[in-house]
This record gives structure tokens, sequence and C-alpha cells, in this order.
């Protein structure tokens, strides 16, 4: 068996590769624990209320902006994932203090997109 590292869109994964001598009956796999992946660096202007995302998917809209008022549900990103708009909301009431992610950025599930004051 041997061990290997693999990283696939920024997050790494420990296997373990067993090698054969012929054709043999598959065998399911463990799932792969992801390895520590490395945190996006913190925003200059964040908030204390973190607005992260559920799912990986492509920023595909930011109809926010800072400074602008948000209600508690309101979406603050849309990202794309599988051919799906989803709106990432506000957890609560605030105001948009920061912006982290530009339209066209892959983003990946728990990241910070925005921050609320």
């Amino acid at each position: 068996m041997k061990q290997y590292t693999i990283t696939v869109n920024g997050t790494a994964y420990d296997v373990t590769v067993e090698e054969t001598n012929g054709a043999s009956a598959p065998t399911a796999a463990a799932p792969a624990k992801p390895a520590t992946a490395k945190k996006p660096a913190a925003p200059v202007a964040a908030g204390s209320i973190e607005v992260k995302t559920g799912a990986a998917g492509k920023v595909f809209q930011i109809p926010t902006k800072p400074g602008q008022s948000v209600k508690k549900g309101d979406a603050v990103i849309i990202i794309e994932a599988m051919k799906m708009e989803i709106g990432i909301t506000a957890p609560e009431d605030g105001v948009i203090a920061s912006i982290d992610v530009e339209v066209g950025d892959m983003v990946e599930s728990g990241d910070v997109l925005a921050t609320l004051n």
C-alpha cells in the first residue's frame, strides 16, 4: 500500500492506494478524511457577524454592497453550484461591513463570503 496526499480545489485529502497483481473485485473505499486546509486571510474591515456559504460553488452575483442594510434572510451573495443559483442569506439583521469575494471566485463550504455589523 502507498500513501498519497491529493489536493482537489484547494482541499487536501490523504488516500491509500493498494497495488494488485491483476484483476480483483472492487471494494468500497472508506471516505477520505480531508487534511487541514489553509484559511483565507481575514478581511480588513470585517464585521462581527460572518456570512458563510453552505455549499461549494462559484460566486455568480453580489446584489449587496458595503454599508447596505439587510434583514435576516435577505440574499447577500448568490453562488452557482451544479447549474443552480443559491442565495447565501444574512443570518440576522445588520449592515454589510465587508464583501470578501468577487464575481467568478470559487468558494468552498464554510467559507466566509461577507461580514455584517
